[in-house]
């Protein structure tokens, strides 16, 4: 799916969509969110760690993860994705 594809897309489903870009050498420690999430990878990877199950996600990829979700996450270089967020109702 291009970008242009899953911007339009996101919006129709109600979230909240940025490019989020990250230089790398990040791991942030396990935490939750008050949002729902539908990512798409545009350049270098990032690995979620849920429930003990680790997965790498590279360009191309879309990634979702529940609100409330007990996750880590590693970026070991630059990364760039177009992130939606959605909050549950009445937030």
């Amino acid at each position: 799916m291009n970008q242009a594809a899953f911007e339009a897309q996101l919006r129709q489903d109600g979230f909240e969509v940025e490019v989020k870009q990250s230089p790398g050498g990040i791991r942030n420690d396990p935490h939750t969110h008050d949002f729902e999430v539908r990512a798409l990878v545009l350049e270098g990877e990032i690995t979620l760690t849920c429930g003990g199950a680790a997965t790498t996600y590279r360009p191309g990829d879309v990634f979702t993860m529940a609100a409330g979700m007990p996750h880590s996450e590693e970026i070991p270089a630059h990364y760039r994705s177009v992130i939606g967020r959605r909050h549950p109702a009445g937030r």
